[in-house]
Parts: C-alpha cells; structure tokens; sequence
C-alpha cells in the first residue's frame, strides 16, 4: 500500500504504543506518521520559507528599519497629493495592491506603470504627489524616468527595496531594505518570499498611515459602499423606521390598544413611553403570548411590557446592530436619540435585507 510503512514488533514487556489524535479522531500510530503528499509537502515548505522571511521583516523593523519606516509615513503622510506606487514585474503586481489598500484606507494613491510613464504617463504626476517605488534588485531600468521625474520636481521618494547601495535606494529620500530571505521557489529565482514581504511592509504603511490620519470605520464606509462589506458599514440611522413607522404607546395605555398599534406596524413589537417622551418599556409578539389570558386586552401595557428594553444610538453600524440582536436572542431594536427618546426601530429582517448577516 503506497504511504504505508510496517511497524516492527516491540520486544516484550514494552509499553504498550499510545494512540495518536489525527484531526479530533483517535488513530494508530502507524496512520498519523503516513507522510503528506508531495504537494502538500511542497506547499509547507512554502509556507515555512515565507514565513521565515515575515520574522525577518519584523525583526529588522523592531531594529534599524523601523527608524526608517517612520520617516517613511512623514514622508507619504506630509504629501498633499496622492501617493504615486510604481514597479515592474512582480513587484508591479504588489503595488498595484498596495495603492489599492492605502486609497480604500484614506491614503490617495495611484498606480503609474513604469514602462508607460517613459512615454506620457509622467503627466499624471503632479508636484505635491510622493512617489513609492518597489524594486527587489533597486536596479530595474523601467524605473529610471520616475526617478529622475522625482528628483527633478523634489517630489518625496520612497523605496522598498533589498539593495540600499542600488540606483533606487540611493536617489530615495527613504529606503525601506527588505531583509535578503531565501525565496521559497527551489530554484531560489521566482519571487515568492520576496513578494510576500513587499505586500507585508505595504500593509503596514497602509495601517500606520491609517492610523495617523484617525480614519474610522465611518470613513472607511465612504470608500466601500457596495457588497456585504458596505452593507456592514450602513449606519442604523439609515437604514431604521422612523416617523409615522414607529410603533409606539403611552405610558398607562391598556394592551387592546399595544395590540392594535403592533398590528398597524408590523414590526412585531410596540414601545411604552413615558410622559417625557423617553423609551420606559417594550412589547413584543413573544409577550403576548406568554402573557395570554381572557383579561389581557383589558390590562395595562405596564403589566406585560419588559421595563428598560435592550437600545441601540442612530450612528451605531450595522454589522454591530447585527452582533446585538444575535447576542441577546431578540429581533427589533428600538433607536433612541441622546435625551432616551425613540427615534427609529431596526428589525433583523432590514439587517438581512440590506445583506450585512
């Protein structure tokens, strides 16, 4: 059998060979020792490599590299223009992810590609942009006319690079040099390791900066509109009933006329208000079935209504609405406003509707 290697017998008195637990199954241990196969051995040793290159990378910013980096983000976060990424290659691939994360996080920022900026694309330049430049080698040719276009107009020039004595790393304002890891191709010349600690090094300016400009998820919903993730950054005020919508009582009401109000709405439940307008009590479906006998109609909403129901603010996301409603078991949230007042109800069905779940 292919995997399969015999066991050899123990000698007497050994002790007896404990069981093994493969993935929460209790198995002999000859299956648990049946190798991975090559792929899947391929692909640890992947992952092992880079991630070696990932603990250098955090090693050297906790060291020289982390003075650097904070020149880095003054010179990125001082520019009052859009962050211009530009690079060849595989290193082109990242930055265009890089200027993708730094815009959808408050950062402006453009792809340029090299190869076009030699023939116009410098145009799209403008003089209060910086320029982050990403070459492994810092000698790639493509990315002469950036540099010279930076320099010339004493743009900001930021380098991610593994070679600080190279052309690029030379001309920048500020290198960021990469520790030289092994590349995890086995030929040690596709970029692998390399690329991953490029992406890293862009998440984490991307993140500083983030940070630095105080940009909050409100924020970040204005760049994200569409999708589940949009869906999760709607506000509670936008998507709530308010107005004639809201299924509201009065204090010392009697429950024929809860019941009425809850039936006109139907939203499943009705709020009690006191004399100054404020959320005292809430109703549901669920209560008047528990709370069901021949003289329910005629009782007060005082007697069936749970006394401080569960609130939520206007400004309160989605998805944290979403999380509320899933914690405590309930289905509607009544919105007050910041004198305890209700001033919307949201439904789980809304929630599901809008596609946040």
């Amino acid at each position: 059998m292919r995997g399969y290697r015999p066991v050899p017998p123990r000698g007497a008195g050994a002790a007896p060979r404990a069981p093994l637990c493969y993935q929460g199954v209790m198995t002999p241990a000859r299956v648990a020792s049946t190798p991975p196969s090559p792929a899947v051995a391929s692909a640890l040793r992947t992952l092992a490599v880079e991630r070696a290159g990932i603990a250098q990378l955090e090693s050297a910013l906790a060291g020289p590299l982390g003075a650097a980096f904070d020149r880095a983000t003054a010179v990125i976060g001082a520019a009052q223009g859009r962050v211009i990424v530009s690079g060849m290659g595989k290193s082109g691939h990242v930055g265009r992810k890089i200027a993708a994360t730094l815009a959808s996080t408050g950062t402006p920022a453009y792809f340029v590609h090299p190869g076009e900026a030699s023939h116009g694309d410098l145009g799209m330049i403008r003089a209060d942009d910086a320029v982050l430049a990403l070459s492994w080698s810092g000698e790639t040719p493509e990315l002469a006319d950036i540099i010279t276009y930076a320099r010339r107009f004493h743009l900001g020039l930021v380098a991610i690079t593994a070679n600080a004595d190279s052309a690029l790393g030379r001309a920048a304002d500020v290198a960021l040099v990469l520790p030289k890891a092994e590349e995890a191709c086995p030929n040690g010349l596709a970029p692998t390791t390399s690329t991953t600690m490029q992406l890293a090094l862009g998440d984490a300016l991307a993140v500083a900066l983030l940070e630095a400009r105080g940009f909050t998820a409100q924020d970040f919903r204005i760049f994200h509109p569409g999708g589940r993730l949009g869906a999760k950054l709607t506000l509670v005020r936008d998507l709530m009933h308010r107005g004639s919508r809201l299924p509201l009582v009065k204090a010392g009401s009697t429950m024929a006329e809860a019941v009425v109000e809850i039936s006109a709405k139907g939203l499943g439940c009705v709020g009690v208000v006191g004399a100054e307008g404020r959320l005292v009590g809430i109703i549901t479906d669920g209560d008047l079935r528990r709370h069901m006998r021949p003289d329910l109609l005629t009782a007060g909403v005082e007697d069936v209504m749970t006394p401080g129901p569960q609130t939520i603010a206007p400004e309160t996301l989605a998805a944290a609405a979403l999380d509320l409603l899933n914690s405590r078991k309930i289905t509607t949230l009544f919105v007050i406003d910041e004198r305890a007042q209700p001033c919307g109800v949201v439904h789980l069905h809304d929630l599901l509707r809008l596609g946040a779940a």
